[in-house]
């Protein structure tokens, strides 16, 4: 476990204040707790302060937390020492790393992460790279010991690491096009490599009463997601055949983090700040074609879809979605379009909704439906729109 302590008097700043943004956010999260209990925001309230101080707490931030909520200065130091999540020191541009040098990470090959990050970055912890680029530290569990050995950047972490899959996660974060957060194997979460390995019967989830062939979205597992070239496709129906399984493969993870990931991020930094969601969408994908209103008054249920909870299937209804084929009919552009819509990127393919809704929409219930036609869309945004 690293030593935590205030960075040196000459790297500190000599004040700090939040922006009336972030006091206006800071007073929210105050109000939210009952009278004679506000100190407990101070956590929030310090993440808040490394943010805005450019990834890393100085003195005069804890200091200036602490005013603010009342509380004695040696509190909230107490607080930003004992959490790894605080970063004391000023730290890499780019990306901070940490390590995890608990017993699990280490047995599964900490020590070799710990050895690319010195000769990568610099000999000695909490130094940045001689380009100022980088910054490490070893901590104790960041709880993915199943996924071990791991680290930790920024908000999020990459597992199941080997010294040459943790060198590309630097290059990615270099390059300024870091790969998809999680395992870096074919594994989704923490579920077995290679896929689950038990419970996988349909049967075992019909209704009471029910068809199991008709429990088309039980068992499951996620579309390729970005970074990972190898990981496992969907299977959703019941006894699907190898045809079906390859049908539903996502697009190649790796063309995707390294060309389509890049080509977004492109696109939207050629927008004003000021773009809205809906300017940024068009200028990476083309909406999806939307209907007035669901067909004979019944719309599907979405929550269906693995991924789809109540939130997310009123946006979609909200942009003119309502079936499984609709969903079922997007190419890459729509997919593009609404992850970027609704602002999470790698979603729709990690759990792999459009072959889901293939499935979802061959169903019974489902077997008359037909993609939403030129003239059902909405006006002004059903229309085809040309590919970014």
């Amino acid at each position: 476990m690293s030593v935590r302590r205030l960075a040196a008097p000459e790297l500190q700043p000599k004040g700090f204040s939040f922006t009336p943004d972030n006091l206006a956010w800071a007073q929210r999260q105050i109000a939210k707790y009952p009278p004679g209990r506000q100190q407990s925001a101070v956590i929030p309230l310090l993440w808040r302060a490394q943010e805005q101080a450019g990834g890393w707490l100085p003195q005069a931030a804890i200091e200036y937390v602490a005013a603010l909520l009342g509380m004695a200065n040696i509190r909230v130091l107490e607080v930003a020492t004992f959490y790894t999540m605080f970063l004391l020191a000023p730290v890499g541009r780019k990306a901070h790393v940490q390590v995890c040098g608990t017993t699990p990470c280490m047995l599964r090959g900490a020590g070799a992460i710990i050895d690319v990050c010195r000769a990568r970055i610099h000999a000695q912890p909490f130094d940045r790279s001689a380009d100022g680029d980088f910054s490490w530290e070893e901590v104790e569990c960041l709880g993915a010991c199943v996924n071990a050995p791991m680290v930790l950047i920024g908000r999020d972490t990459y597992e199941d690491l080997t010294a040459q899959s943790f060198a590309r996660v630097l290059d990615g974060f270099a390059s300024g096009h870091p790969p998809a957060p999680g395992p870096q194997i074919a594994r989704q979460y923490s579920a077995p490599a290679g896929g689950p390995t038990t419970l996988t019967d349909a049967s075992l989830y019909a209704p009471s009463g029910g068809d199991a062939a008709t429990v088309a979205d039980i068992v499951e597992r996620p579309a390729a997601a970005p970074g990972r070239a190898d990981a496992p496709s969907i299977v959703a129906a019941a006894q699907p055949t190898g045809e079906d399984v390859q049908r539903m493969a996502a697009v190649d993870a790796e063309a995707l983090a390294r060309t389509e990931e890049a080509d977004i991020a492109a696109k939207i930094a050629l927008l004003p700040k000021s773009a809205t969601p809906e300017q940024k969408a068009d200028a990476v994908g083309a909406r999806p074609q939307a209907l007035v209103a669901a067909r004979a008054g019944a719309a599907d249920d979405l929550k269906r879809i693995r991924g789809v909870g109540p939130v997310n299937e009123s946006k979609l209804n909200a942009l003119g979605v309502y079936h499984f084929d609709q969903i079922a009919g997007w190419g890459r552009a729509e997919i593009r379009w609404v992850e970027t819509y609704l602002a999470f990127p790698g979603r729709i393919d990690r759990e792999g909704w459009v072959g889901q809704s293939k499935l979802l929409a061959a169903g019974p219930a489902e077997r008359t439906s037909r993609p939403a036609g030129r003239d059902e869309a909405a006006p002004g945004a059903g229309a085809p729109q040309k590919k970014a």
